[in-house]
């Protein structure tokens, strides 16, 4: 079963299983083409390779299915495509463009890395395309998905190993 995110009426949707929460997407929708800094979340279905989160906010997110390891301050995702780290961890202070993942706002207390351009990595195809806490009034990512915190842990709860993230361009009655 994946987690499908897909238009619902004027705003998105993710369903699991029986379960439909409200989610959000970039601001550029839900598209095939992907490039960087486009505001785009990538159709497809995507592997969840791993979760991060803030321990200083809370413990680890309830999953058996994927490994969570804690962020500090110095957590960063290279967002450059001309550089060697590009879509991959990096360690600040970092030279290239970048990611600060340590946020004061509380979208990233808990990051889904998603499986997106990263086998292998293609510069310019996209980074840092995760699963994350959205912000109050659902408003559009940069290219990411986003559950409200209590859902985020309801499916990472309950995802067994193997889910993926489906970004679906149209409505579908896909439930997984």
């Amino acid at each position: 079963m994946d987690l499908i995110v897909s238009p619902a009426g004027s705003g998105w949707q993710a369903v699991f299983g029986s379960r439909v929460w409200r989610a959000a997407v970039g601001r550029g929708g839900i598209r095939a083409e992907k490039t960087e800094g486009d505001g785009v979340s990538p159709a497809g279905c995507w592997s969840i390779r791993h979760v991060l989160y803030r321990a200083d906010r809370l413990p680890a997110p309830p999953t058996s299915a994927f490994p969570c390891t804690a962020i500090d301050q110095t957590d960063g995702w290279c967002d450059a495509p001309a550089d060697p780290a590009y879509n991959r961890p990096v360690r600040l202070p970092y030279l290239a463009s970048h990611e600060e993942m340590w946020r004061p706002d509380g979208l990233y207390d808990i990051v889904v890395v998603l499986g997106h351009n990263d086998a292998p990595v293609v510069p310019g195809a996209g980074s840092a395309i995760f699963l994350h806490v959205a912000d109050p009034g659902y408003g559009p990512t940069a290219g990411c998905a986003a559950l409200a915190f209590p859902h985020l842990l309801e499916f990472l709860e309950l995802a067994q190993p193997g889910v993926r993230l489906c970004f679906l361009a149209a409505p579908s009655g896909l439930a997984g």
